[in-house]
């Protein structure tokens, strides 16, 4: 008797806590993170400001919720595009398509991710451990398509000697291209920003490539 009733209450907190998060999104949007209050969160999740600090302490715990939320919807993006993809190199090309995907059909989650890294310092507890193990499960995916492609023979031996520093390099060199498209290019006629993410991400495919490196 006990266990379906405790399950039903975990099911109804975890539903509370989404419907907290999917209104801090729709309040963040609108108004921005700085203009929005605890009260126009629980004004918008049709909760009491009481019960909303049940869930989170301040308006900064559901900030690194949502970039919780953009961490596990990146890791879904790059787990679907590695289904029909088959050799390491094909997969961390893939991977880069996914992420710029990723940028163009949810660019707020984009932003939230972009301030992940130093919010996490200030995370705690399962807020901490679940925002750690979603950055360190990105990273693994493309680890893991890098070792592959050493084997496969599709990556380069010769320029690659760590895994973990060439996802680091991928990763952060497509995403300073995304941001630099965002703050200075794209109202630029010269460089529009889709044509050159995707220069980017030929570029940086190469550069790893065992074609490529004779």
């Amino acid at each position: 008797m006990n266990e379906p009733l405790k399950s039903r209450r975990e099911r109804e907190k975890q539903a509370r806590h989404e419907a907290i998060l999917d209104a801090a999104e729709r309040v963040f949007s609108e108004k921005g993170y700085e203009r929005t209050s605890m009260d126009d969160i629980a004004r918008t999740a049709s909760l009491s400001r009481a019960l909303l600090y049940v869930y989170f302490k301040d308006k900064a715990a559901i900030q690194r919720g949502i970039m919780l939320r953009a961490g596990q919807d990146l890791v879904s993006r790059f787990e679907r595009a590695l289904e029909n993809t088959g050799t390491g190199l094909g997969k961390i090309r893939a991977m880069g398509e996914a992420y710029y995907r990723f940028y163009v059909e949810v660019p707020d989650y984009f932003t939230a991710l972009t301030k992940a890294s130093t919010a996490i310092a200030d995370a705690e507890g399962d807020q901490a451990r679940d925002m750690l193990c979603s950055k360190n499960e990105l990273m693994m995916l493309m680890e893991t398509a890098i070792r592959q492609g050493l084997e496969d023979g599709t990556i380069s031996q010769e320029r690659i000697s760590s895994p973990a520093r060439t996802a680091l390099y991928l990763r952060g060199a497509l995403h300073g291209v995304i941001m630099l498209c965002q703050a200075e290019l794209s109202q630029s006629d010269e460089f529009p920003s889709e044509t050159l993410i995707r220069h980017t991400m030929d570029m940086l495919t190469r550069s790893i490539s065992s074609e490529s490196a004779h």
